[in-house]
């Protein structure tokens, strides 16, 4: 089994992106990351101790799930993701599948939000094969209640498009909002026990961080 972090296999798909992509283009993220760190977003999402946003969302099959449902079975994992584009995200939901097993035996649920449609959830869940729920939140409204939610600014907007990333037609929706990427852990109380999230898509969470608390 592999000992690499999940932290060390986002750094490897940093360094090959930087191989391959002219310096001016990566600056353009660079500034976006940078900027959207600068506002403070990390500081505002809710933490532990915190009592979670109920939540009622349709998953791959568009068959809702409800939080409610799910806490009364055990602790609940909420990963939150920006979209089945991002290869960070990919990277992380499959080292989650990997861990489902884990996960359970602690008596633990787990689910994947994001913005992205149905559609798209039902592509993610059957090409990655992951176990656990993916979730749409149309226009990220449970991310905004969980301080999580942004903006794409324009000038990235273009960017994006410029690499045939077309997030509104991907989240069937024109907002451009994206969720921080994060993970959150919910007690069977609905209270928060773990909270982390970065402005930086790059970073994430480490699971064996988030199982230590289950």
């Amino acid at each position: 089994m592999s000992t690499q972090t999940l932290q060390d296999q986002l750094d490897a798909i940093t360094s090959s992106t930087r191989k391959l992509v002219q310096p001016e283009r990566l600056a353009i993220g660079e500034q976006a990351v940078a900027e959207l760190f600068a506002t403070g977003i990390e500081n505002r999402i809710l933490q532990p101790g915190a009592k979670a946003p109920e939540f009622s969302l349709p998953d791959a099959n568009g068959k809702l799930v409800r939080s409610a449902d799910l806490l009364a079975l055990g602790p609940l994992v909420i990963n939150f993701f920006r979209g089945r584009w991002c290869p960070y995200c990919v990277t992380e939901l499959e080292i989650w599948r990997d861990l489902y097993p884990a996960l359970r035996e602690r008596g633990a649920l787990m689910v994947a939000v994001s913005p992205q449609s149905i559609r798209q959830s039902d592509f993610t869940a059957g090409q990655h094969q992951l176990p656990f729920p993916l979730l749409r939140d149309e226009g990220c409204a449970l991310a905004g209640q969980f301080g999580i939610a942004h903006t794409v600014p324009e000038y990235h907007q273009h960017y994006y498009r410029s690499i045939l990333v077309n997030v509104p037609f991907i989240n069937s929706e024109q907002s451009w909002r994206l969720p921080l990427p994060a993970t959150f852990v919910v007690r069977q109380d609905g209270t928060i026990s773990f909270a982390e999230a970065h402005a930086d898509f790059r970073v994430r969470p480490e699971p064996q961080d988030v199982l230590a608390v289950l």
